[in-house]
Parts: C-alpha cells; sequence; structure tokens
C-alpha cells in the first residue's frame, strides 16, 4: 500500500513575526497565531481528505540570525493544540446542553400531553380540539432543541477538532524565501 502524498500549506512572510497576533503578550512558543494565518492554514487543511496528511511550509523573506524553525513548530503545534483542547470542551458542553435540553423537553412533553390527555379528553368542541392540538405541538417543539443539537450541531464541531488535531501534529518547515 503506498503512502498517501502530504498535501503542503504554504505560507510567504516577510518576517516570522506575521505569523502570530502581535497584540498576544506570551511567551513565543504560546503565542496566537495571526487570525488571518490561521483561517488561511485552517481553510487549506479543511481542502483536503480528513485522512490526507499535511505539512507547513514557511517562507521568510528576511530570515533572522538564528533558525526560527524549532520555535515555529513549537508554537504552531502549541496553538493548534490549544484549539482542538477548546473545541473538545465546546463539544463537551454541547452535549451536557443536549442531555438537559432533552430531559427539559421530555418533561415537557409529557406534560403536554398528560394535560392533552387526561383533563381534555373528554371535552368537545373546536375550542378543545384548538387546545389539545396547541399543547402537542406545544411539547413537541420543546423538543426542537435536543434534536438540533444530537441530529446536526455537533458535527461541525468535532470535524474542526479532528483539523485541529491534524494541525497540532503537521510537520512545519521554515525556509527562506528564494528570490
Amino acid at each position: 500500500m503506498a503512502d498517501k502524498p502530504v498535501r503542503m500549506i504554504e505560507l510567504e512572510l516577510e518576517d516570522v513575526n506575521q505569523l502570530f497576533n502581535s497584540m498576544d503578550p506570551s511567551p513565543f512558543v504560546a503565542k496566537d497565531l495571526d487570525r488571518d494565518a490561521e483561517e488561511f492554514i485552517v481553510n487549506w487543511a479543511q481542502e483536503y481528505a480528513p485522512g490526507e496528511p499535511v505539512e507547513l511550509r514557511v517562507h521568510l523573506a528576511h530570515w533572522p540570525e538564528k533558525n526560527p524553525g524549532p520555535l515555529v513548530a513549537e508554537a504552531v503545534h502549541n496553538f493548534f493544540a490549544y484549539r482542538a483542547k477548546l473545541n473538545r470542551l465546546t463539544f463537551r458542553r454541547m452535549m451536557q446542553q443536549g442531555r438537559t435540553s432533552l430531559v427539559i423537553g421530555l418533561l415537557f412533553l409529557a406534560g403536554c400531553l398528560g394535560i392533552s390527555r387526561i383533563l381534555l379528553a373528554r371535552a368537545s368542541g373546536p375550542g378543545f380540539g384548538f387546545v389539545r392540538e396547541s399543547l402537542t405541538i406545544a411539547g413537541w417543539v420543546a423538543m426542537w432543541r435536543p434534536m438540533q443539537i444530537f441530529l446536526h450541531d455537533w458535527w461541525p464541531v468535532r470535524r474542526k477538532v479532528r483539523v485541529y488535531d491534524k494541525l497540532s501534529r503537521m510537520p512545519v518547515e521554515v525556509i527562506p524565501k528564494s528570490s
């Protein structure tokens, strides 16, 4: 079985500081990436299949005295590992909210259906039918949010965790920009 080709993400910068958020006072290896650089890297990584390996190559026009490669690689890995951790936390909170919403929704639905069946079962007439149907609809509407969370909302968060995990392990190469 042949190895999958490595997909290259390339950045051309004047200087290594362009890669990082200038407002972040953290030490170099803990700095946030510049928002545009992060978006560029993540968007390119999402273009490729989840299983395809990626590599970041940074071309620098102004090469510093000391090789910035190892520090840049560590900073990039730290940044994306932190983003993956934040998205895992977001996922856990979303699932917790989904479970809480589901319990509340089920209790509300049961209450609405119970009121509809018990109190309005023997009542007849268009007004009672309207109230009975309204309670049934209100109960099912209460289930909307938990179903949205469990059926749709969690997919993008998990996908982003996978992308950030991949980016936190990708090889990073810093080279002088060729003229």
